[in-house]
């Protein structure tokens, strides 16, 4: 199947973006380099266009209770203006997607999912929708971007009177930036850097990407693509949907616990309760390599001993910190910090070792 265009394609060309086919959609994968890009949004401020991501909304006197029952976290906690990182259970064990669920008013919700899986979550819901909610899909009515970096406030402050200092992590609001009216201005980044999402109508985005620009060229602002935002988020430890986290992987054995709260009845919560219970036989780790070289998805891990006891699901050369580190599942027991590990890149066996998340601890 052909990948769509995203509604800026033709100025991200402009800009020498690199356009790649990613989940279904032309991307930016970098425009200079993918270390100059990662250096920008750590120490300065750059911009990415995510508008490959899905928006779905849910309203009616049922939209809650459709949404306790397919996502894990407890979304009943939400108050107008708070979001919350969630995932769709299967019945299988594992995750349909990873989301972020957004309280718009009384009734009113958006979910946020990943590109790759807009058809098959919007089935999912789709498919345990009952008659007092109403779904509506609108991903291609949307743009997003992500203005990240230490310098994002200070750009987005000169063209809004939104008091963002006001917007704290995984809370957003509706306000007129750049000229343009009701953007959902949210807090919900996936650098570990400050910054906001930009939530804006396709027929506004051109308009306000230049406007965004235009703020931050005093602080160097520079567009972002997907190769330093794949480097950014690993140093964070944040899941990737397809590598960290899929079908088969069940959001215990990923560290998502704290997303899934059996207070509530949802997809697959009995099976999941007594995982817990009986506790997983793998989890999901950070490690860092202290031999040089770079970890790969699918790379084995061994322990010692040299026998494998995991895989890698991502890896990369960290550009902050000049190393070689990736996320993994590892057989439980050997998943705690401080454990030295081996990756089999090649025909080397080079060492490393498991550690707490973020990998990246800023300051």
């Amino acid at each position: 199947m052909e990948a769509k265009d995203i509604a800026l394609n033709d100025v991200h060309i402009q800009l020498g973006g690199k356009m790649v086919p990613f989940a279904g959609y032309n991307m930016p994968v970098r425009y200079s380099s993918d270390i100059e890009e990662h250096k920008c949004v750590r120490e300065k401020v750059g911009v990415f266009d995510v508008s490959h991501m899905g928006e779905f909304f849910v309203s009616g006197a049922g939209a809650l209770n459709l949404i306790q029952k397919v996502t894990s976290n407890d979304a009943s906690k939400l108050t107008i203006g708070q979001a919350q990182y969630s995932c769709f259970p299967n019945e299988t064990g594992g995750i349909v997607d990873d989301l972020i669920v957004y309280k718009l008013g009384d009734d009113e919700y958006m979910l946020v999912v990943n590109a790759s899986n807009i058809d098959k979550d919007w089935n999912w819901v789709k498919k345990q929708q009952t008659e007092d909610v109403t779904l509506t899909n609108a991903s291609d009515a949307y743009c997003l971007f992500a203005v990240q970096g230490p310098e994002a406030i200070k750009t987005l402050q000169k063209i809004t009177d939104v008091a963002l200092n006001d917007i704290k992590f995984y809370t957003f609001t509706k306000g007129k930036i750049g000229g343009i009216d009701d953007v959902i201005i949210s807090a919900t980044g996936y650098t570990g850097e400050a910054g906001f999402e930009l939530y804006v109508l396709a027929e506004d985005a051109k308009k306000l990407w230049a406007k965004v620009f235009e703020a931050g060229a005093e602080f160097g602002i520079q567009p972002i693509g997907l190769g330093a935002r794949d480097t950014l988020r690993l140093e964070m430890g944040y899941c990737l949907y397809g590598n960290d986290i899929d079908d088969t992987t069940s959001p215990l054995e990923a560290g998502l616990g704290w997303i899934t709260k059996f207070s509530k009845e949802f997809t697959n919560s009995e099976a999941l309760k007594k995982q817990k219970e009986a506790g997983v036989s793998k989890r999901l780790v950070g490690f860092e390599l202290n031999d040089k070289g770079i970890p790969r998805k699918d790379y084995d891990i061994l322990n010692l001993d040299e026998k494998v006891i995991g895989r890698v699901t991502s890896g990369t050369m960290s550009p902050s910190l000049s190393k070689g580190i990736g996320m993994g599942y590892v057989e439980f027991g050997q998943h705690k910090s401080g454990t030295e590990i081996l990756i089999a890149v090649r025909n080397k066996k080079l060492k490393a070792t498991i550690v707490k998340l973020p990998i990246y601890k800023k300051g």
